[in-house]
Formats: C-alpha cells, structure tokens, sequence
C-alpha cells in the first residue's frame, strides 16, 4: 500500500522507490494527515492588527472542518469545506467522528493563537427522544504522542475551552452511545464554535465549581508527587519532578490563565446573543436504526492487561485492597470496547500467567466478572494468582470444580505459555494441560504460536511444520492461536490452517498481532492509517478466524509515578503493546484515556457484528461479497485507504436489513 504520489512534497514524489518519508521518525504509514495534501482551503485576506474576537465572527478567525474517525489529524491538516455531520449508527453501538479547528489568524498572546469555545447539545428528534450530552455525547482532544494523533483526553461538558496554537490544527473526537433500548428514528444537534477572550473577568464568569475543583486537584496533585521523596533513588526523584513540571505547565497553560499570558486588561465577557451571532454553527443528524449490537460480541476479542505494569505505576502492592480495586478499574472500563480482558505476569521463557478475574471462583466477585454478557471470554489462572495457602494442584482443582458448574463456564479457556519454541515448552503445556483436562475433559487450553518447535521437525519446511502443530499438541491444546504474520500476504493459507483442525472436537482457530504485521498489513501500530488499524478485525472475519489475541494494551515502559511520561518499550515498533494510556498523564483524572488505535478497535469489532447480520440474511459468501464490492476490504495488502467505503458497507446492511 503506498502513499499516493500526489500528495507528497514534490522532491519526494518524483522517486518514491528511493526514500520513504514516515511522518515521525521510526513509525511507519502516513498519508495526507501529516500535511502531504496539495490541496485545502487558503485565506487571501486575513485580519491584521489587534484582533478582539467579541466584535469579530468566529469563521473569520478559525477553520472548522469535519474528518471521519479514520482520519488521523494531525497538526498539519490542512482547512477543508465545513459540510453537516451525517451518522448512522444501530442501537448499542458508538459512532464517532472528528471536528477539527484551526487559527486563521491570532487574537491571543504568547504563543497562543486564541481560545475557542465549544458547546454541543444534545442529539433530538421529532418524536422528543434525546441523546444526552455526557451521557450518550462526549468530546476528547486528540493529542499527539511522538507527534502522532493518539490519545483521547476528556473534555468538559457541556462546555470546553480549548488554547489554538498558531499553524497547528486541533482535532476534537466526538464519539455518540446509542444505548440498547434508544427509539429508532433521525437524531439532529450541533456544536457552537466560538473565538474568545480568555481574559480575568470571562475567566471568572466561565470557571464554575467544577473547574476550580479541576484545577485545585491538579495543583493537589504535583504536591503529592513531589512530596514523599525522602529516601527515594535520585531516578525516581528525576521522575517525580520532571511529573510535576509536566502537570503545572499543563495548568498555567490552560484556558484559565490565558488572560496572563499578555498584559492585555480584562475586557467584558461577550453577551450571549453576541456569541450566538458571532459563532460557527455545525449540524449534525444521526439515524438510529433498530438492530441492536448484541452485548456479547460475536467474536471473542481477549487482550491482555500486565498487573505488574499497574503495580509499579499506581504504587499499590500485589493482593492489597488498592490492588485489587485498580484491577477492577481497569476490567470494566475495557469492556466499553467490546473488549474480553486478562491480566498477565510473565514469566520465564515465555511462561504466562493470565486470569480475567483476581477473586478466587468462590468468591462473589467472581461471579460477577464472569457472568458480565459484555464479557466473551475469560481466561482461568494455572495457579493462585493471590497466595491463599492451598498447594497448586488443590488450588487449580477447586478452581476447575467452582467454575464448571457455573453456566458461563463456556466462556472459559487457559492461556499457559506465549510462543512455544522447542520441544521441553511444548512438553510444559502438554503437562499443564493434562493436568487441567484430569480436572475438566471439556475445558479449553490456548496456545499462541508462530512455528512448530525448532528441535523436533515436523515437516520438511517450516510453514508445514508450522501446520503440524496441532496435530503435535493434540489433545492438549483446543484454541490453535497464530500469529497474522505467518500469513504475510497469501490469505489463501488461513484455509490450509483451518483443514488442519477438528471443529467437530471443539478446535478452534484464533489470530493475533503483535510486532508483526508491519505495514501495509493491518496492525495497531502508532503512526499507521486509520483504515489500517480498523481493518484487523475485517482481517479476521474474511479468513475465518472465531476469536483474536493481543498481547498487551497497557505494556509501556516500567516507571513508578502514574503521571510519568508515556515511553513505548525499546524494540518494539510505537504503540506495539500499548492501547490506552494512563490518565494521570495527562490530567489529574484516574480514568484511563483511550488511544484513537482502540477506538479503531471497538469500530471493527462492530464492523463484524454488522458483516455477521449480512451474512445471516443472505449468507455468508455474500457477505465476503460485500467487502470486496464496497472496496472496503480484499486482502492484506488491499483494502479501503480512506472513509468512503464503510459508509457503503454500513449502508448497504442498513438499506438491506431494516426490519
């Protein structure tokens, strides 16, 4: 998949075989979002002098353009015509799209091109049904991470302020949750974008109790980082300074203080009527229509959580009270992305240890976590996750006997060891799992694997003996998990993989990513295109595969504050293992914030549940039809490289599957 010619720089596009031009420096993709587009909106005229924007209309002083959530705006975009927002969305479903703003000219001072103020109502129709604002409607800031747009960082609501900076746009992700029981029906709001002067006595009329609440917990915040230093190694003092520094500068370069940056004195706050006359107005209508996202996903989607990262990051030591809450956390704010989580410690050669829950199967949070219908799968721990003095083998049976006369017992599976190698690993999981069928014949063991094991030839070349596994595992191993990379891009090979399995046995094939792929192919790394990272879960409905895998969502690199700096692992390609980011990073909230790549996610794993309805009305030949009538996805190396053709996809099973 290249970068299309016209849109580079014209030194580079007149020889693309020679150099590749990333948009950041070791992260592969790009396109027209890292400011590569000839074209775009310019002003031939814009204001000059001291600018006040109570007197001068918002469209004079900002861009205001729509993106699709595929797009990655970055601060290069480039202006395009503003046109209404359109959505269509089922029930139990988000839909999300982008606003993106952009300084014509500045009214600020030091640095700061301006403040715009941006208000959004809630979503109505004709019949008086709502979606809410901040309930159904919420906006992020898409911030950039190694220059690359990536988290999404929570907004106030229903009103933000938010500081433009001269040449840069500013994306605002706006996601909408229809909830299951939302009448079907046309939906319509908008958003107010307006220019202001942040200046004292706006400061004070706008800054109500909550964001002065806001702002003491942030100050709050970089006292407790510092404070409890003595006796600490001088790299965790660094660290904790340096965190500090980080969060007061984020605070005096918020909205609330823009009136000192300049010696400017405050002027009157806008009147309301003023601002309504004054600011950009965007429509946006939503459809909602009557399929309902099942709350259980079709396909088991499990990815791992390291408690070991947590641990370090928030201080709370393993088995404590605290311990056990920030686990919880973290469970259930994943499942809002259709996500199955476990928590992993990895151990020697590849050895892991996984559980979705930490509470032992008699105890009532167990329960809970497994009977959640958001949850698909869950992963059930080898041993004691939290000492508790039984032995491992009277521990692991009482487990087993718990759980399996549980009705949810479906959902389990045992995840022992990541990519078997040799011969003695192979033997491990042979063992364990010999072990955990004595307990339960039908319980099912997954293995992830990418190769048969390296001192016992099964075949006369390695993607055959990488065929053999599961006759080599069996009966042992009942989910056949393998890497997307062995494919590379001959798909036609996931049927060779599926010939080799027993579903009439329970067998299973799942997939997973990791550090490979890399592009054009569909992964998550940081810096690849949108339709990229949404076209994993496509991947995996056309070849086949009944779940998916991914290694890790918060694996970054080890530190010992929460709002220490995000730092992807050394080797590893950005992003690869990292999925959300912790909040403290970036305000002083604890709720993680979710990066555009696992927004991506959700999107595609409910691209399949409107691909698994097509299919049930017409077939599923039909359905493997309409991804390559729309364009939206062929193969590996072929797929949609912009918006447009998920819209076709999503609006064909509308037109086709309406009640």
């Amino acid at each position: 998949m290249q970068t299309d010619g016209a849109s580079l720089p014209e030194t580079l596009a007149g020889n693309p075989q020679d150099i590749m031009v990333p948009p950041v420096e070791g992260v592969a993709g790009g396109g027209t979002a890292y400011g590569w587009n000839a074209g775009g909106i310019h002003d031939s005229n814009p204001l000059r002098g001291t600018v006040d924007p109570t007197k001068v209309p918002s469209a004079d002083l900002v861009h205001v353009w729509c993106m699709p959530s595929t797009s990655n705006v970055g601060l290069q975009e480039m202006p395009r015509l503003l046109e209404p927002i359109s959505l269509l969305a089922a029930r139990n479903e988000r839909e999300s799209v982008q606003i993106a703003v952009r300084p014509k000219v500045s009214w600020g001072c030091s640095g700061v091109a301006g403040v715009v103020q941006v208000q959004c109502t809630d979503l109505c129709s004709t019949s008086g049904d709502r979606l809410v604002v901040g309930q159904s409607l919420t906006l992020r800031r898409v911030v950039p991470i190694l220059g690359v747009p990536d988290a999404l960082v929570p907004l106030d609501l229903p009103v933000s302020q938010i500081s433009l900076f001269p040449g840069e746009t500013t994306a605002i992700w706006v996601s909408i949750d229809v909830p299951c029981a939302q009448p079907p029906g046309q939906y319509e709001g908008e958003f107010i974008i307006t220019a202001i002067k942040a200046d004292a006595e706006s400061t004070a009329q706008c800054l109500g109790k909550a964001e002065k609440h806001q702002l003491y917990r942030e100050l709050r915040n970089c006292l407790d980082i510092v404070e409890p230093v003595d006796g600490k190694p001088l790299d965790e003092v660094v660290e904790r300074v340096k965190s500090a520094t980080t969060s007061l500068r984020r605070v005096l370069l918020s909205p609330s203080f823009s009136d000192f940056f300049s010696d400017i004195g405050p002027v009157d706050m806008m009147e309301e009527d003023a601002i309504s006359n004054l600011s950009i107005r965007l429509k946006l209508s939503l459809t909602v229509w009557d399929f309902v996202i099942p709350a259980t996903p079709s396909l088991p989607a499990v990815i791992g959580i390291s408690d070991t990262v947590i641990e370090d990051r928030f201080g709370v030591e393993h088995g404590s009270i605290e311990w056990y809450e920030a686990l919880g956390q973290h469970f259930k704010w994943l499942l809002q992305y259709r996500i199955s989580p476990y928590f992993c410690r990895w151990g020697d050669s590849m050895r892991v240890l996984t559980y979705t829950c930490p509470w032992p199967a008699d105890h009532p949070k167990s329960d809970e976590y497994f009977s959640d219908p958001r949850l698909a799968a869950y992963a059930v721990p080898y041993r004691q996750v939290v000492s508790c003095g039984d032995t491992a083998k009277d521990y692991l049976q009482k487990e087993i006997e718990i759980l399996k006369t549980k009705s949810h017992w479906k959902k389990a599976y045992f995840y022992l060891w990541d990519e078997p190698l040799n011969q003695e690993q192979y033997d491990s999981i042979r063992n364990m799992a010999s072990e955990i069928h004595a307990y339960a014949p039908d319980a099912r063991v997954l293995t992830t694997y990418y190769c048969g094991p390296s001192d016992a030839p099964l075949a006369s070349n390695s993607f055959e003996a990488f065929l053999k596994v599961p006759e080599f595992l069996r009966p042992h191993s009942q989910i056949y998990c393998t890497s997307e990379w062995v494919l590379g891009n001959r798909e036609d090979l996931a049927k060779d993989i599926i010939a080799e399995l027993q579903p009439e046995n329970g067998e299973e094939w799942w997939t997973y990513v990791c550090m490979g792929p890399s592009d054009p192919h569909p992964n998550w790394h940081l810096g690849m295109r949108g339709t990229q990272h949404r076209a994993v879960m496509w991947r995996v409905w056309k070849e086949g595969g009944t779940g998916f895998l991914y290694w890790g969502a918060n694996c970054y690199e080890k530190a010992t504050v929460a709002s220490a700096e995000i730092r992807f692992r050394c080797g590893l390609p950005p992003g690869d293992g990292v999925l959300f980011y912790p909040g403290e990073v970036f305000s002083s909230s604890h709720q993680p914030v979710a990066s555009l790549r696992l927004e991506r996610l959700l999107s595609g794993l409910q691209d399949i549940e409107y691909l698994k309805l097509y299919a049930s009305r017409f077939g599923r030949d039909e359905g493997l039809a309409l991804l390559e009538k729309t364009g939206m996805y062929l193969s590996p190396e072929r797929y949609a490289l912009e918006h447009m053709p998920i819209d076709v996809m999503r609006g064909e099973v509308f037109r086709t599957c309406r009640s």
